[in-house]
């Protein structure tokens, strides 16, 4: 089952906010429900947004006021402008470019895959036991997966140990959707809560943490789900790797830095509130910064479908 998907005309996708209770798809036939399940985090994952932003194109059918509307739905996320300019750029078939960053999305990312998990039991050596945070598995994808498919990748070469899986608050896409997509795939995991994360790296539990990116700046910084840094943090005091796994599409060479990125605030009562129900006194604001930035000093390695990107103190440190 793919998680974004082109059907008679519309886009079918797996609906992320109904897991793990239930699996439910949904059928989008025009931009403004395609804005809307991006928005709400229905539709979310790098990968995913690059291809509803080329799939989106398709609906919107040459409207270029739709189009900019639909690059506007998420700030942070590269890979949602990405897909959009690139079928833009294709007006004679809008329809066969977007199939094909589809396709291509699928082949990326098991490449991508392939070659992290190759890194790591090279200067890791196995069994590789991995920390990662929020969801950069096949929800995030069409099929296959960036950060967990390089967890994917050392299961098929029997060089994975325990995968620990951050909660990933507020919207707990560690728990709900690596959990589960981990579950499926009979890998030997265990969930761990964000604050948890540095010790378990500090308690020696895992010797290489892999994440996945919105945004790789130009001079390497790293933007993804907020709670990434601090793990860089602690991989880096513990001297071992922080492996960011992406595909080039992720790579912004038009941003110099992590400064430079604007950094989505999501509405406060994804912090104070669970399902509907209230966790602070009524009244309580809170700030829901949706991403952070990892400096690239704290990068050990950054793989693509094309390249391992080994830069800075983190990636002296892995050769010693």
């Amino acid at each position: 089952m793919r998680t974004i998907d082109w059907q008679d005309g519309h886009i079918v996708a797996i609906d992320q906010t109904q897991l793990p209770a239930q699996l439910v798809m949904l059928q989008i036939h025009t931009v403004d429900e395609l804005i809307d399940a991006i928005k709400r985090l229905a539709i979310r994952g790098a990968p995913a947004l690059g291809v509803a932003g080329a799939l989106g194109v398709v609906l919107a059918d040459g409207d270029q006021e739709l189009a900019q509307r639909l690059m506007a739905a998420r700030p942070t996320a590269v890979n949602l402008v990405w897909g959009v300019r690139r079928v833009l750029s294709r007006p004679d078939a809008p329809l066969a470019e977007a199939l094909a960053v589809l396709e291509e999305d699928v082949t990326v990312n098991r490449a991508l895959s392939d070659r992290g998990a190759e890194w790591l039991l090279e200067h890791v050596g196995g069994p590789v036991s991995v920390q990662t945070h929020c969801n950069a598995g096949a929800l995030a994808c069409v099929e296959w997966g960036t950060a967990l498919g390089v967890v994917r990748a050392l299961h098929e070469r029997g060089g994975l140990g325990r995968v620990y899986v951050d909660e990933t608050r507020p919207l707990l896409q560690g728990s709900r959707l690596t959990a589960w997509e981990l579950a499926h795939q009979g890998i030997d995991h265990i969930l761990v809560a964000d604050s948890a994360g540095a010790s378990v790296i500090a308690r020696g539990m895992v010797n290489a943490v892999v994440v996945g990116a919105d945004r790789i700046a130009a001079n390497g910084d790293v933007v993804n789900k907020i709670g990434t840094y601090p793990l860089a943090m602690a991989a880096q005091r513990a001297g071992i790797p922080l492996v960011v796994a992406a595909p080039e599409s992720t790579i912004d060479a038009a941003t110099p830095t992590g400064a430079d990125v604007a950094i989505e605030v999501r509405d406060g009562k994804e912090v104070t509130h669970v399902a509907g129900t209230a966790l602070a006194p009524s009244g309580t604001t809170a700030l829901n910064l949706a991403f952070d930035v990892t400096p690239a000093e704290l990068v050990t390695v950054i793989v693509t479908e094309d390249r391992a990107v080994e830069h800075g103190p983190a990636a002296a440190a892995a050769q010693n």
